[in-house]
């Protein structure tokens, strides 16, 4: 008997197999028993395009570092949740370590709106990179002011008794947290590093207020607004800290957007925002964050005045 070479045999096999397959389906399905389970590529539906960059789109809600990043994640999200109802579209919060890297993102418009310092804005505002958005009421108020604090215990009752000791600053752009500070000192001709024995950056109004309730700094200077919250969240820090100064009335610490950033999407947020004090979910939602409501921009709050282009 004639053998068989292997590779004649599967080349065998291999024909076999495409003739069964060619002769299984005919065109017509009812021929075959397994007919309607068969996709034929000529009756297929082209795929549905999807839209990537509206797929991926988040609006992006910058907050700077005035609090902790844990409490600022906390405090902001129910805010954060609002926003996402509203506009039907993902909420993603932001957050840097510096008030300089807050203002770098919202001037290259890679974020849709900002919670800015005082100071921080300011400093934008004289750049023209940014605009305001709206302004929080709070207590009535459109103001507030930089507050010099000193552990309960120390004898210390005037800015100038601070001379040789440890001064807890925020951050380099923060009204309160730096600026009035350093403004004092140069009131009386005082550098910061003639007049205080050492100083640090805490980055942050409650990590200030910590420095000196814990007792690693023997002053501070903090946002008004973030002293009172962190009394009423835990009442000891009035009796562990003291209160030696308060700062003339600053415009509030203000909601912004790049100068990049389109007027039609201003106009859109910035009704949301007016309006939450009108919905009893956004009233809650603002009760929570110890604001009134939020007011149109009032550029006459801010001593640098209007800016170049204002869209109000």
């Amino acid at each position: 008997m004639k053998q068989i070479s292997c590779s004649g045999l599967l080349i065998s096999i291999m024909i076999v197999a495409v003739l069964l397959l060619s002769g299984c389906d005919d065109g017509k399905p009812e021929n075959n028993q397994q007919g309607s389970d068969l996709i034929h590529l000529k009756q297929l539906a082209p795929l549905k395009q999807t839209n990537t960059a509206e797929q991926e789109k988040t609006f992006k809600v910058a907050v700077a570092a005035i609090l902790s990043p844990r409490g600022t994640a906390d405090s902001y999200q129910p805010f954060l949740n609002y926003l996402a109802q509203r506009l039907a579209t993902p909420v993603q919060l932001v957050q840097r370590r510096t008030y300089r890297e807050i203002n770098d993102i919202v001037a290259r418009n890679a974020v849709d709106m900002a919670f800015v310092c005082t100071g921080a804005f300011l400093d934008g505002l004289r750049k023209n990179q940014m605009r305001l958005l709206a302004v929080p009421q709070i207590q009535g108020k459109r103001t507030y002011n930089a507050l010099i604090i000193v552990p309960a215990t120390a004898t210390t009752n005037t800015f100038e008794e601070l001379r040789n000791h440890i001064f807890a600053f925020t951050d380099p752009l923060s009204n309160t947290g730096y600026l009035y500070p350093l403004s004092l000192l140069n009131k009386y001709g005082w550098t910061e590093k003639k007049f205080f024995r050492q100083t640090l950056f805490t980055y942050s109004h409650d990590h200030s207020i910590a420095a000196v309730s814990e007792g690693i700094a023997d002053g501070a200077s903090v946002d008004s607004l973030v002293y009172s919250y962190a009394v009423k969240r835990d009442p000891s820090l009035a009796k562990r800290t003291k209160i030696i100064l308060r700062s003339p009335d600053f415009g509030m610490p203000p909601i912004v957007v790049s100068t990049k950033a389109r007027k039609e999407e201003i106009k859109k947020i910035r009704t949301i925002l007016l309006s939450m004090n009108d919905h009893k979910e956004g009233s809650a939602i603002l009760k929570q964050l110890g604001i009134d409501r939020f007011v149109p921009p009032d550029y006459s709050l801010y001593p640098t005045g209007n800016p170049v282009s204002s869209d109000q």
